[in-house]
């Protein structure tokens, strides 16, 4: 059997193939071209137990491209692979082999690749929130001038409503109603665009019988049920709920030795978007669940306010699994007893 390796990078790719022995069969450094890449392994495919890619910020087209091909594709999993830091030498070549000797031994951490068309849907909602957070931006741009030029803060709910007429009206110099025009402007185009995604994000996740699951916890509503849904894929993929609640960032990452903390692991290993959809579901949860409230009190009567908040996330993000798992919808005397 061979075992292939790539050292996936923005404009070029170091591919390598070993044999059961660790022996390098073949190696290059190749362009990023699907064709390319295809034409170098396909002497070995019959006999590749499969090829191994680096979860980088791009790897789409090559794992896809290497399924359509028949390829047995796995993508590494890189925040958990340590490679010996007494090393004399490293570099793309040896990362190339050691993706492929990892798998050779059956010990590759690898990441769940969800089919195209998922992705595809994901990164539209991925794409709302950056939008949401320039909007922010621009929001709080406009406050600040509001507040600096006369002393007063107007709500973000008032700036959201602000058109090139209302800002005429205000008191302000020339220059300073420029800026503050410039902001609207953007805000308004934000805000257009935004409402363009939630509407497609609606028709694509409406259907699905998860999305009405998730709306029925208290402090989801359609766009946290979206996100949740999204970044979660098939809950099949998680073994247990601790490794969704891993996966959602919601426990603590610590190394300990005979009772004693030394030290901290990973802490950003897990899905950073889940980890928000969650904080902010406990933070609606807070408002309108008198259960969810009492859960919170009682947390931050022994801690404090973030670590309460975040068991709160926490009990949420396990109730979430649960449901998707059962196929029933929230239940706040099981969650909460």
């Amino acid at each position: 059997m061979k075992y292939s390796g790539i050292d996936l990078h923005s404009n070029n790719s170091v591919v390598s193939v070993i044999d059961e022995t660790d022996r390098g069969v073949a190696e290059k450094r190749l362009p990023n071209d699907l064709k390319t890449i295809l034409a170098f392994l396909a002497p070995w495919q019959l006999e590749l137990a499969g090829v191994v890619v680096e979860s980088t910020y791009n790897w789409y087209w090559l794992v896809d491209g290497l399924q359509e091909a028949s390829f047995q594709v796995h993508l590494a999993n890189t925040t958990a692979i340590k490679k010996y830091d007494g090393l004399k030498h490293s570099g793309d070549e040896t990362d190339a082999r050691y993706l492929a000797h990892l798998l050779r031994l059956g010990i590759l951490p690898t990441g769940t690749i969800l089919p195209a068309k998922h992705r595809a849907v994901r990164d539209l909602a991925r794409k709302r929130m950056q939008l949401v957070r320039s909007r922010t931006n621009h929001i709080l741009a406009v406050e600040s001038i509001t507040a600096r030029q006369s002393g007063t803060r107007i709500t973000s709910n008032q700036v959201k409503r602000l058109d090139e007429a209302a800002v005429d009206q205000m008191p302000l110099p020339d220059d300073v109603a420029l800026a503050v025009r410039a902001n609207v402007a953007v805000i308004t185009t934000l805000s257009a665009q935004i409402h363009i995604l939630e509407r497609r994000l609606q028709e694509k996740v409406a259907p699905n019988h998860d999305y009405a699951l998730l709306t029925t916890v208290p402090g989801i509503g359609q766009i946290l049920a979206t996100v949740i849904l999204l970044e979660t894929g098939t809950i099949e993929r998680f073994a247990s709920v601790g490794n969704f609640a891993s996966y959602a960032r919601c426990v603590d990452s610590q190394h300990t030795s005979n009772g004693k903390k030394k030290g901290e692991g990973n802490t950003k290993n897990g899905n950073p978007y889940l980890s928000w959809a969650f904080i902010e579901a406990a933070n609606f949860a807070l408002r309108h669940c008198a259960e969810a409230k009492r859960f919170y009190e009682r947390k931050k009567a022994k801690s404090n306010p973030i670590l309460a908040r975040k068991a709160l996330a926490h009990k949420l993000a396990r109730a979430c699994f649960h449901m998707l798992k059962e196929r029933k919808p929230f239940d706040v005397a099981r969650c909460f007893s």
